[in-house]
């Protein structure tokens, strides 16, 4: 059976065996579904601190083959904030058309303080590990991709005396995707484990509450994907986005189900590479963005949530704090760093906005489904922008591009990305 189609039955059996659970208040159904969830979940973070360090050395060290590195990452940062900026727009645009707080019967007491918070204090200072282990096993995901790009850095400094630690670094890399791949390929039975158990916790009655609200996260991500995405890869990459979608399909379908960028990460970049752009430098864009680029979590969501909770909370909100969203939007997105989730981010909004917090435990509840279609949002993202730069650099492989194709995810586990320059010269690289 395709990937796609036991994705699809993964999803039908969850919401019908979720429904099953609650209906019938079958409690050992909904533990099971429980647990089926978390632990797909937990085996993907599993491997996400190892995976993002080792990602970034060797992305960095990568980039020593590639002509004009420094103007290359210069573009595609570039690009992440343009974008950034366009999807928080979008957000702001739809909030403030539909007001998504007014009519839900949700009051302040619905809501409770999270247990940990966002501010600006805590994501500058945080970015700094005070040792290196604690990053680590806390899953501090900026903190570990401070020190990635340090030891990349100074290994490029060290040159050939740094050889043996980027042999490790790389073998090292392709294990932790290697082993990804199998996690991936429990991704219906993930999907199965966490819709259903959100079906179960919170029944159909949540969605009513929450219907505008989730119509415009849906929208908005919908419009940034399907509309600003291949407007900019048609203008400014010169390139047909239906062949990019058709591309990249195999990575948007699992981060829908699997809700992690980082998790996703291996798949994009395989796709990334098929579409033509350079491996050299697709090895440091993809990792890049999969921590740093998220237009769904990160701008159309926390715009989207700072409206809704200002309206719940009866808060009139002026042009300098949807400009001060923009800001946070466009300048904070590393704070989410690719983790399911991005209540660290809505926090960060309504810390900077002035907000009552408690409006975060109003978003709780409907954060699995909304999640989907956000974390689908940011893998698209983090694609395009690697295609529209090599393109405009006149990297882009326009043939390799022309002739991608969708590919079944499982028929790839037994092939996984290799990181750029192991076992074979690199490719050259020009611009």
């Amino acid at each position: 059976m395709p990937f796609w189609a036991q994705i699809l039955v993964g999803l039908v059996l969850g919401v019908f065996l979720g429904w099953m659970a609650r209906s019938g208040d079958i409690s050992w159904l909904g533990t099971t579904l429980d647990k089926i969830g978390g632990t797909f979940v937990q085996l993907l973070k599993l491997a996400v601190a190892p995976l993002v360090f080792f990602a970034i050395v060797v992305s960095i060290t990568n980039l020593r083959n590639v002509s004009n590195a420094a103007r290359l990452a210069g573009r595609t940062l570039l690009w992440f904030l343009i974008t950034s900026l366009i999807a928080v727009s979008i957000g702001l645009t739809i909030g403030l058309l539909t007001s998504p707080g007014s009519g839900t019967g949700l009051t302040p007491a619905d809501g409770a303080a999270p247990e940990k918070s966002g501010s600006w204090i805590d994501f500058l200072t945080g970015i700094v590990p005070t040792d290196v282990i604690t990053p680590f096993t806390e899953l501090k995901v900026l903190q570990i991709v401070f020190m990635a790009v340090v030891v990349g850095i100074a290994a490029l400094k060290l040159g050939e005396k740094a050889a043996p630690l980027l042999s490790f670094g790389e073998a090292a890399l392709a294990l932790l995707q290697k082993a990804l791949w199998w996690v991936i390929r429990l991704a219906p039975l993930g999907t199965l484990g966490l819709i259903g158990n959100a079906i179960n916790q919170y029944g159909w009655d949540l969605l009513g509450q929450y219907a505008t609200f989730t119509i415009d996260v849906y929208v908005g991500s919908l419009l940034v994907m399907f509309g600003v995405y291949p407007l900019l890869l048609a203008l400014a990459g010169r390139v047909n986005p239906v062949q990019f979608f058709r591309g990249a399909w195999p990575a948007l379908q699992l981060a829908f189900v699997s809700r992690s960028s980082v998790g996703t990460m291996p798949v994009t970049q395989k796709v990334t590479e098929r579409l033509g752009v350079p491996r050299e430098y697709a090895s440091f864009a993809v990792p890049f963005g999969a921590t740093t680029k998220m237009d769904g979590c990160a701008a159309i969501y926390p715009a989207l949530a700072a409206i809704f909770v200002a309206e719940i909370f009866d808060v009139s909100l002026g042009l300098q704090d949807y400009l001060l969203i923009v800001f946070v939007s466009v300048i904070g997105s590393a704070a989410t760093a690719g983790l399911t989730g991005a209540t660290v981010m809505t926090t960060l909004t309504l810390s900077t906005l002035g907000l009552p917090l408690e409006g975060v435990g109003l978003l709780l509840a409907i954060d699995p489904v909304l999640d989907m279609i956000r974390t689908a949002t940011n893998v698209a993202g983090q694609a395009a922008v690697p295609v529209i730069v090599s393109a405009r650099e006149k990297i882009l492989d326009r043939g390799a591009y022309d002739n991608a194709t969708s590919f079944d995810i499982t028929d790839l586990s037994d092939d996984t990305p290799s990181p750029a320059g192991a076992g074979a010269p690199p490719a050259p690289v020009t611009s």
